[in-house]
């Protein structure tokens, strides 16, 4: 947990229009409180987060030192960049 820098910057609302609001934290909270520490948080080749900003609020909430993380030796292509979520075509099962 140490090592991931993401833990002290603006992840979810560095977009200047998109600013924390009580009910826009009271969404990630109600996913944080589903998260599964058993799967692991995803880290590319230079060691940033890719995947697993909520696993690693739920492992700071409960004072964990170490969570489960894969570490790409490459870091893969994305398969979306700059899309929202509902452009993705994931349904509410997978998310």
């Amino acid at each position: 947990m140490s090592e991931i820098a993401e833990i002290d910057e603006n992840w979810w609302y560095g977009d200047p229009g998109n600013l924390p609001t009580p009910r826009s934290i009271a969404a990630h909270m109600a996913l944080v409180e589903q998260i599964d520490l058993a799967h692991p948080i995803l880290l590319c080749a230079d060691g940033r987060l890719m995947d697993g900003m909520h696993r690693i609020v739920k492992a700071l909430l409960e004072n964990r030192t170490h969570v489960p993380a894969v570490r790409f030796l490459i870091t893969p292509e994305p398969d979306y960049t700059n899309a929202s979520v509902d452009e993705l075509p994931y349904t509410d099962e997978e998310i």
